[in-house]
């Protein structure tokens, strides 16, 4: 079971966050710009996340929950703004970022899966909870592996320990965390690799792009390019988060956020 879930892996005007906001409201220009239906890419999505920068260098952003209502049209903000922290460097448009650069990729992902170093906290969303022995591949020179979970170094594995994450190496940051869908794999195209005892994939992310990239626990300060927020925020995020609501998260900064 904990092999099947590893491959999953392999995450009126609004007021402080708060109120309700008609998808269909006359009044539009009291719509902020972070507001669901001022973005043009969720899609079928009755759950989104919206992390606004505040400007393209900026490690500094605000992230906004919405809920769409039983009816179809009524986007509610489910819990008051939360105070994030971004990449180092800032914001790179998805297509266009590279690899250790600092920068939070712009545009919409899907949320899917979600990790921790402790228990899950109670989420709808798939959980796999991470141990000492497991590590998040980041490895360009290994592109069937890339940006993919491992649920350890084997002996025989074809990527290098240095050019990935040690998952128990950020007790803080990692307790609670979930997977944004920038540059992985299909989950279709992942299988095991029982002789070199790791999971690869048929239809490789790119290398160039940067892999890791999540929405967890806040640490000492800006990110390498994930989000970050408070571990009580990310906490009640999870356990919000609902795959039968096909949750997705859109991340820029405020001037670009018309454009993701």
């Amino acid at each position: 079971m904990r092999r099947l879930l590893a491959a999953g892996i392999v995450l009126g005007a609004v007021v402080a966050g708060l109120g309700v906001v008609r998808a269909m409201s006359a009044d539009a220009a009291a719509v902020p710009p972070y507001h669901p239906t001022k973005l043009a890419k969720v899609a079928d999505s009755r759950q989104v996340v919206v992390v606004v920068g505040k400007s393209r260098g900026s490690s500094y952003s605000t992230v906004y929950t919405y809920q769409l209502g039983a009816d179809g049209k009524t986007w509610t903000a489910k819990f008051p703004a939360m105070a994030a922290r971004n990449g180092y460097a800032g914001w790179a448009w998805a297509g266009q970022r590279i690899q250790d650069s600092g920068t939070t990729p712009m545009g919409t992902f899907r949320i899917t899966q979600t990790f921790g170093l402790k228990n899950g906290p109670s989420t709808k969303m798939p959980w796999t909870r991470a141990d000492t022995n497991d590590y998040w591949v980041g490895d360009n020179k290994d592109p069937k592996t890339y940006n993919m979970f491992q649920p350890s170094a084997s002996a025989k594995r074809t990527w290098r320990t240095g050019e990935a994450e040690r998952l128990a190496a950020y007790p803080t940051q990692y307790e609670f965390a979930a997977v944004i869908d920038y540059n992985r794999p299909a989950p279709t195209s992942i299988t095991w690799d029982a002789t070199h005892g790791e999971y690869v994939t048929s239809k490789p992310a790119n290398v160039k792009r940067g892999s890791a990239i999540f929405l967890h626990v806040k640490g000492a300060g800006s990110t390498a390019g994930c989000v970050s927020l408070s571990r009580s925020d990310v906490v009640r995020v999870l356990q919000w988060l609902d795959p039968a609501q096909l949750p997705r998260i859109v991340m820029a900064p405020t001037a670009d956020l018309g454009k993701v």
